[in-house]
């Protein structure tokens, strides 16, 4: 029976829960002394694909040692619109997440021995301090964003370099810790840009990664070896909390199929099965990725030109002004120009949401062009897909440099696009001869960058089993835990 209880706090959204869920599933199969609590942010909007999630894995679970609690709605959330909401949404939650935990140590279930915290949940530091508990930080993206993250840190608070100014022109390059190559302004995520909210609110993230006790990171050794060095290399000489990269940590048998409805699922997997090995290009933009009226007619445009069998996830974007997510079923056909539809009939569709990791597996998707979203990039490196960088949100800029200039495993379609949350609004349109010149690259993808592809797909595999870097440093983590504990 567990003796020692992890608590998990992930951010609820589908590019974080997931991994967080495998990530204690892979703990529970390797010490069966603990147990975990997933601990559930309530969050003011529909949330279906989230919570079909949790109900999934709920059914799935031994309830001895793995649980999901929904914490309860906040009588006053925050404004969906405000800056800085999810920070705010986090922070309310404190005395909720404090009174789940006590509550199941009154029931004779055990003190937990440790917090584990999404890197956006990170003010939940303060509860686990409150109650003598050692935090982690589970960073569900890649080695490199966290380099740039600590550099900005000690840019700001060691050399009182104001970061936003030091590094908005897009065209200066920069040497950053981790990087094989100088880092042009223009992949820069805007968030650490942004002088009125984003780049306090990642510097006060940072600070409070350095109060954990160590930091869990979705990527494996050999994929960002140059990265992960420079981390562990930092964490040795005690500059920042220990380092534990121990992916690549994937929800490969989903069984709410992503939020896609049973018909759609077979329909497109009905579809592939009738198209040849590696002739069809997959689009899929995340689960924030949409385009407006424009931009849908040139990348329908550019397939058209190229030739290629498609398969495009086509959402209907969100009403202007509302910060909700693009629709889940219904398709943006109506923006698409006058006979696409027909015209490509014989090598095309159009879907809505996509049961991504079911798509990358079929022998059928040759390429993939992809937002450089990490969990994305970590799936398509593991079935051996190759990409097409075309960011839109967040790091994923910064993700596309990597894959493209640092590791040479995807080709380039745009790397400095970026759109605005807000306004959902792009820096430029992308051309249809751009996206046609991008897609024909990716079909066609030299022979070298095919192999380095699938060797780094298979030493994925390799770091998680007996041996593995990744199986190592988790190991290693435990051992950590259990120390501290005594």
């Amino acid at each position: 029976m567990a003796k020692m209880e992890l608590v998990f706090v992930p951010t609820p959204g589908m590019g974080h829960l997931p991994s967080t869920v495998q990530l204690a599933k892979l703990i529970l199969q390797r010490d069966n002394s603990i147990s975990v609590v997933v601990l559930m942010i309530n969050v003011p909007h529909d949330n279906a694909i989230v919570n079909a999630y949790v109900d999934s894995q709920s059914r799935d679970a031994d309830p001895t040692r793995l649980t999901f609690i929904s914490l309860p709605a906040l009588a006053n959330p925050p404004d969906l619109s405000s800056p800085g909401f999810f920070v705010t949404l986090i922070d309310l939650h404190k005395p909720l997440v404090k009174e789940a935990v006590l509550d199941r140590v009154k029931s004779g279930l055990a003190k937990p021995v440790g917090f584990i915290l999404d890197m956006f949940c990170t003010t939940i530091i303060d509860v686990a301090n409150e109650l003598h508990v050692d935090s982690y930080i589970f960073f569900t993206s890649g080695a490199n964003l966290l380099n740039l993250m600590f550099r900005m840190e000690s840019l700001i608070d060691v050399q009182g370099v104001n970061f936003a100014d030091e590094f908005s022109d897009p065209d200066k390059e920069t040497d950053f810790p981790g990087f094989r190559n100088p880092v042009p302004g223009k992949v820069i995520p805007s968030v650490f840009l942004d002088k009125e909210v984003g780049s306090q609110m990642i510097l006060n993230q940072i600070r409070r990664f350095k109060g954990s006790k160590g930091i869990l990171i979705n990527t494996y050794v050999e994929l960002e070896l140059f990265a992960t060095q420079a981390l562990l290399d930092e964490a040795e000489k005690q500059k920042i909390p220990a380092v534990y990269p121990v992916g690549p940590i994937l929800e490969l048998d989903n069984k709410s199929r992503g939020g896609c409805q049973k018909e759609d699922h077979d329909s497109i997997m009905e579809w592939l099965d009738q198209q040849p090995p590696s002739s069809v290009v997959f689009l899929c933009f995340g689960s924030m990725g949409s385009f407006d009226e424009v931009e849908v007619k040139e990348i329908a445009d550019g397939l058209d030109r190229s030739g290629h069998r498609f398969l495009w996830s086509l959402r209907r974007p969100p009403p202007e002004g509302k910060l909700r997510l693009p629709s889940q079923h219904e398709t943006f056909v109506d923006a698409l120009p006058e006979g696409f539809l027909e015209r490509t009939a014989h090598r095309g569709k159009i879907i809505g949401w996509a049961p991504q990791v079911a798509i990358l597996a079929h022998h059928a998707v040759g390429g993939f062009v992809s937002h450089c979203g990490w969990n994305s990039t970590l799936e398509s490196l593991w079935f051996g897909v190759p990409m097409a960088a075309w960011p839109l949100y967040a790091e994923q800029q910064l993700n596309a440099f990597e894959l493209v200039k640092e590791i040479g495993v995807a080709v380039e379609i745009r790397m400095d696009y970026r759109k605005d949350l807000k306004t959902r609004k792009g820096n430029f349109v992308v051309t249809a001869d751009e996206i046609e010149n991008g897609v024909k690259k990716l079909m066609s993808m030299d022979e070298d960058m095919k192999r380095k592809l699938m060797e780094l797909s298979d030493k994925g595999r390799k770091a998680l089993q007996d041996g593995g870097s990744s199986h190592h440093w988790l190991g290693r983590f435990i051992a950590d835990l259990l120390d501290k504990v005594g």
